[in-house]
């Protein structure tokens, strides 16, 4: 293949367009999210997958395990959950079965701004998939965007 391989070409015009569609998605997200929560939207992120913890065994997520869900590296989950832990949103302890290990737990003010915010999130990502469906290019991935099911 080369570089004007219309099948590249294709691909690469599809990948822009995925991108185009996440960053207007999250950037439509953030700014609600700042505006009415004081909340970014890897904040907001970090509290909805840290709330879905529990008890029990497998109910806790290792760091690296929150990185992953919300795509970010190691440093950085660590310093968000720095920031949200000195605002009272998170609170962490130590495994009591491995010392080694360190837990992250929604406090009851996350929980309730969490709680608060979700409308709001729900409501952006609607009205940016809406705005995004008006462009002929973004149908398609808006259209897969709405079809998938996919468990939290």
């Amino acid at each position: 293949m080369t570089a004007t391989d219309p099948a590249l070409t294709a691909l690469a015009q599809g990948w822009c367009a995925l991108s185009l569609l996440h960053g207007r998605i999250e950037a439509h997200i953030e700014r609600a999210l700042q505006a009415q929560h004081e909340l970014s939207v890897r904040e907001y992120s970090l509290l909805d997958v840290l709330s879905r913890q529990h008890d029990g065994d497998g109910g806790h997520l290792q760091m690296k395990q929150v990185a992953d869900a919300v795509v970010l590296s190691q440093s950085a989950t660590t310093r968000l959950v720095t920031r949200l832990e000195d605002r009272g949103l998170l609170e962490r302890y130590l495994c009591p079965t491995d010392r080694r290990g360190i837990y992250t737990n929604v406090t009851e003010a996350g929980l309730e701004l969490l709680e608060q915010a979700r409308p709001t999130n729900d409501a952006a990502l609607r009205e940016a998939l809406d705005a995004a469906a008006l462009n002929p290019e973004l149908v398609p991935l808006v259209r897969a965007v709405e079809s998938l099911h996919v468990p939290a």
